[in-house]
């Protein structure tokens, strides 16, 4: 079963409440997201042929595009962030009585950690991309949904800083340090001048309202 496309909202939540530990809050990550971007979709939507809006509709067009395929790239994150949890209780759960078997428990565990660490890596840049594209839908789209712009920023800018965390606490204890170099540097780009640019947003929504 998909843990979005199956489910009803009350379901997930549900189920992000209870005591299993799948879905966590990685999932939430990508779930907050996948919000953003299905927001800018809906102002790109409710401003493509309406009327005083003709000048941007080309803009429109393409923003509704990329905002689709981000939400499907970012909601396939949350299948890919339980499975990789998964992948790191079971090389826990790998017996480790001989010499042998410790240094192939350690082994896989350290794949494990890896591998969590590039789902919440690639929800973080993926949520810029989503901040990015909110930009043009609250400074040109519709005024009646400009809200929903603001929204979306809000959402994405949670989930790219929630992915920030998912992704430290990971990296904390990966032994490859070239690994975790390229990581956080992969981070700290996704970063760069994203609270302004977020902020931003937010104030440019405000003032169309």
């Amino acid at each position: 079963m998909n843990i979005v496309h199956d489910q009803s909202v009350e379901s997930f939540l549900d189920a992000l409440a209870s005591k299993s530990p799948t879905p966590g809050g990685g999932s939430a990550v990508a779930v907050l997201g996948a919000m953003g971007a299905a927001l800018v979709s809906m102002v790109a939507n409710l401003t493509i042929g309406k009327k005083n809006y003709e000048a941007v509709e080309v803009e429109m067009v393409d923003a509704l595009k990329a905002a689709d395929q981000l939400r499907a790239r970012i909601l396939a994150l949350v299948a890919a962030d339980i499975s990789a949890f998964d992948q790191v209780m079971a090389a826990y759960g790998l017996p480790k009585e001989t010499d042998t078997e410790k240094a192939s428990r350690s082994e896989a565990i350290q794949l494990g950690l890896k591998a969590a660490t590039e789902v919440p890596l690639a929800c973080a840049e993926l949520c810029r991309e989503v901040i990015l594209l909110s930009r043009s839908v609250a400074e040109k789209g519709n005024r009646n949904v400009i809200s929903d712009a603001g929204v979306a920023v809000l959402s994405a800018h949670a989930g790219f800083r929630s992915a920030v965390l998912n992704v430290h606490v990971n990296t904390g204890t990966i032994r490859d340090a070239a690994f975790v170099e390229n990581a956080l540097a992969r981070l700290d780009a996704s970063a760069q001048d994203l609270d302004t640019l977020a902020e931003t947003t937010y104030e440019i929504v405000k003032s169309r309202l």
